[in-house]
């Protein structure tokens, strides 16, 4: 199966951009003088995000005019191509703030609701993870080439290594169970997650990632590289979407565990 041009010259971009992007961020990272502001709904946003996004834009928009964006910073516009590109500058804010180097640049292409490309780029470890669909799943470090993405072929949750964003977020969604029952099936439980996570399983790194609350910006970039990577992208109920407002990611091997532990009563 090879990749649509259309998508492959997209993804092209999207490389190219998400490094920028992420050299932006680089220029805030660790400086005293940045500056925290709180948006509506409490969640953090800085000068770092807003320069970021909008150099994200002026990319996509000189390439891709017709192309519609969404974007975490600056909402929606509206294109006429069918194809949608979907962006989240610093996807893990609150880790950027606080000097931690597992924040990432998401970029994503979609058409309709699907996600056909996806990047995953953590500007302060240097490392990119990538696919598009049929294109198999990449990862990079620097300037070094790009080898081939793989899921871990650990077979079973008492092996696994297990990655979450924030602990308390089960709570708010009163599920604090389901965080309870993944920490104890398994080797390893580690926080700080936010998209590295999902990188970490796209590597082979750690075989589960669980968010009790996502955005489309938070997840539509990581579909792809999952799957493409031979693993299982889903939300709670086990169906593979980045449309219902949380997200699993795991080997192809413990899929199935997972999805049992999350849906027992």
């Amino acid at each position: 199966m090879s990749v649509d041009p259309q998508v492959q010259s997209r993804l092209k971009l999207a490389l190219v951009a998400a490094r920028a992007a992420g050299a932006e961020t680089l220029r805030h990272f660790r400086q005293s003088s940045l500056a925290v502001e709180r948006k509506g709904d409490g969640s953090p946003v800085t000068a770092a995000d807003r320069a970021s996004e909008t150099l994200l834009r002026e990319q996509i928009a000189a390439e891709f005019p017709d192309d519609g964006i969404l974007g975490e910073e600056f909402g929606e516009q509206l294109g006429t191509s069918g194809y949608r590109w979907i962006l989240d500058p610093i996807d893990g804010t609150k880790s950027f703030i606080t000097g931690a180097p597992l924040y990432t640049t998401l970029v994503a292409i979609m058409r309709g609701e699907e996600p056909l490309a996806g990047v995953i780029y953590a500007p302060a470890t240097a490392e990119i993870v990538y696919a598009a669909r049929g294109g198999g799943a990449w990862q990079a470090v620097g300037d070094g080439d790009p080898q081939p993405a793989r899921v871990s072929e650990v077979g079973s949750l008492a092996n696994a290594a297990f990655m979450t964003t924030d602990v308390k977020a089960f709570g708010k969604i009163n599920r604090r169970e389901v965080y309870q029952r993944l920490e104890s099936a398994t080797r390893l439980a580690r926080t700080w997650g936010d998209a590295y996570g999902y990188l970490l399983v796209a590597c082979g790194r750690a075989e589960v990632m669980i968010d009790p609350e996502m955005n489309l910006w938070d997840a539509a970039a990581l579909q792809p590289i999952i799957e493409e990577a031979g693993g299982r992208f889903f939300d709670w109920q086990g169906e593979p979407t980045v449309h219902s407002g949380n997200s699993v990611a795991t080997n192809a091997a413990v899929a199935e565990e997972v999805i049992a532990l999350i849906t027992a009563d």
